[in-house]
């Protein structure tokens, strides 16, 4: 970005963003203030697109404010919030901020005794849940063993079911919204509540966000105003989003630092219009009603993305599925060649041809998934196959790699025109953050986005730093001209075979799940004599496969054990196979007999394999790879 539209970029801004010197309540007031009647937030109500202005928006905070400082919750106190995506987990999160709180959010996915591990070790005061089934897991984890003994109010915003509970403790969120309101009619009140938000300084903890935990309990991490202010509004000056109409689809959980980023933090700093999506599994629909400006997916949503349109053009008619895979014939070599050249086109035959197969084949494709109207795409929080992204590009539709973390309040880099290297992450966020790669390999960051600290883990926190250079974990790669970072891979993830050689498990992992019939993959070979993988197929996919092949199957795991099944996915590994040099290529596997689940402990809340689960949980799958001893092989 030139100096000049910097400027620019910056006069557009709210006052206080570009330096990090307000806080979200504060943010919240000044929307409302300017744009009073514009759409800040939709949501669907049996079957229509309900709105919510900037100004009812600000009051509906102000009246859940009311109703908690009415019952005691003050600067410092915590509020937790179980439940999907929705209105009311903004005006909660917003309403506790605004008094000087912390939110918390919880995966609605965990079970009850990770949300009394997390109730417990934040002090949680008040928690707000989305249902019945998120209330009892609440209700569960005060009764059982030690409770949660700060937590005094339980509040749920869809009652139905609960009207014969007995419970002391709860009360419905329409009835705490109705009591807010009715103190709002005294100007004392809302006076308290205006000189709370007056009274918050932008470096005091907003949110605390619990780490996924792939290798033991998860750590709060400590997250502040600032930071991630900071963090959306360089994001968002980067990709451009300064005086724009802008609308994004909330999907993914809120107590993941990347969609507290993307919708709610993003929301306030440039004015966005936040969509709910009534499920997880009512996503592409909802795109296709929305089509957002901006739209952030992790790997998994990207990859299902694709299967989506491929399984589409396969099942159309023979002459559509021919056109469709002669397109990405063309266009996957033109997309390629433009990566390749800095994100401009070689040549005008290859803008020619893009533009036309664009109009002529993508654009209903890309409408087909809600994602023709849509000018930045982004992705993170896991690796990503590289021909995921070329596979989109080539459709027309960029797809920017970000790399961050919770302790970053989010992101750190990002890729932009000019700068989408497949398996890159992009360049530094402009002006508050700085990188290098320590002695072995590790990528060390610092600046004011970083958090706070872990919350009552002052060794952790200490550990976290270096010098003030925050550790990441991730072994990386420095283009030293353009200061681009590529991630090779964790640093406790990477393997070391019997023989010395280090071998980076995503690279090959991400090469195995570019085959539609393979969904996970983990990759073993620590100490071994050779490199074996657990493969779990994908159900869809291999499904229809089968049927086209009139296999019988009634379940996922008859279905793994077929033995086509074994022989395709064999194929699938000898492919890739081909691309590895001998040391890193994979001799044995298995197909997993269940597919792995967050429910089980295999997965994190944001479908991130625990490692140290799977190989104790298949330890017998393993050990038939390898024999009994830890060294086997063949």
């Amino acid at each position: 970005m030139s100096q000049r539209d910097q400027a620019i970029a910056d006069q557009q801004l709210l006052p206080g963003l570009r330096h990090g010197e307000t806080t979200m309540p504060a943010l919240l007031r000044q929307r409302a203030k300017l744009t009073p009647d514009q759409i800040a937030l939709r949501e669907k109500v049996r079957g229509v697109w309900k709105g919510v202005t900037w100004s009812e928006y600000a009051q509906h905070v102000q009246a859940f404010a009311l109703f908690l400082r009415s019952h005691g919750f003050v600067s410092g106190d915590t509020l937790v919030i179980a439940s999907d995506g929705s209105p009311e987990w903004f005006y909660a999160d917003l309403a506790a901020q605004s008094l000087g709180g912390i939110t918390v959010g919880i995966y609605p996915t965990n079970p009850w005794p990770e949300l009394q591990y997390i109730v417990r070790h934040c002090r949680a005061k008040v928690a707000v849940c989305g249902d019945q089934e998120q209330a009892d897991k609440v209700l569960e984890a005060m009764r059982q063993g030690e409770g949660t003994p700060d937590m005094q109010l339980v509040l749920t915003v869809d009652w139905k079911g609960m009207r014969h509970y007995q419970d002391n403790c709860l009360m419905s969120w329409q009835d705490a919204i109705a009591k807010g309101h009715q103190l709002a009619q005294n100007q004392t009140q809302v006076d308290h509540w205006h000189a709370s938000i007056d009274q918050l300084l932008p470096t005091q903890d907003a949110l605390i966000v619990y780490t996924s935990g792939t290798t033991g309990m998860p750590k709060g991490a400590r997250i502040s105003h600032r930071s991630i202010l900071l963090n959306a509004t360089l994001l968002g000056q980067v990709h451009g989003y300064s005086g724009k109409p802008l609308s994004v689809v909330c999907y993914l959980p809120l107590c993941h630092v990347a969609e507290r980023l993307m919708s709610p933090v993003m929301q306030l700093a440039y004015g966005s219009v936040v969509y709910f999506a009534e499920s997880i599994d009512a996503v592409t629909q909802n795109l296709r009603e929305i089509g957002p400006s901006y739209f952030f997916g992790v790997p998994r949503i990207w990859e299902k993305l694709q299967q989506h349109i491929v399984i589409s053009s396969q099942e159309a008619r023979p002459w559509v599925r021919k056109i469709f895979e002669s397109a990405m014939d063309v266009a996957i070599p033109i997309a390629q060649r433009t990566i390749d050249n800095g994100d401009r086109m070689v040549n005008w035959r290859d803008a020619l041809t893009a533009r036309l197969l664009r109009w002529l084949v993508f654009s209903n494709l890309l409408a087909s998934i809600g994602l023709d109207r849509t000018w930045v795409a982004m992705t993170g929080g896991a690796s990503i196959s590289p021909s995921v992204i070329l596979f989109f590009r080539a459709m027309g539709l960029p797809i920017y790699q970000i790399y961050g973390m919770t302790e970053t309040s989010g992101v750190t880099h990002t890729q932009r025109l000019g700068q989408s290297r497949l398996g890159w992450c992009g360049s530094l966020l402009p002006d508050v953050v700085e990188h290098r790669v320590a002695d072995d390999g590790e990528l060390l960051v610092r600046g004011p986005i970083t958090f706070s600290g872990y919350l009552y883990d002052p060794k952790a926190s200490q550990d976290a730093f270096t010098d003030g250079w925050l550790h990441t974990g991730d072994v990386v790669e420095i283009n030293a001209k353009t200061q681009e970072v590529q991630i090779l891979d964790r640093k406790k993830a990477i393997l070391i075979t019997s023989g010395g050689k280090n071998i980076t498990p995503s690279l090959i992992e991400n090469a195995l799940k570019e085959s539609m019939y393979i969904s996970e993959a983990i990759l073993l070979g620590d100490g071994r004599h050779f490199l074996a993988a657990l493969i779990q197929i994908d159900l869809d996919t291999v499904g229809k496969w089968a049927q086209e092949r009139g296999m019988a199957y009634t379940t996922y795991e008859s279905l793994a054990r077929l033995e086509p099944v074994h022989e395709l996915v064999d194929a699938a590994v000898k492919v890739v196979n081909e691309r590895f040099s001998r040391v890193e290529n994979i001799r044995k596997f298995v197909i997993l007999g269940k597919q792995l689940d967050h429910d089980d402990g295999e997965l994190t809340a944001t479908m991130k394999v625990r490692r140290n689960v799977i190989e104790k949980k298949f330890a017998a799958e393993i050990a038939s790879i390898y024999g009994a001893s830890h060294g086997g092989g063949t």
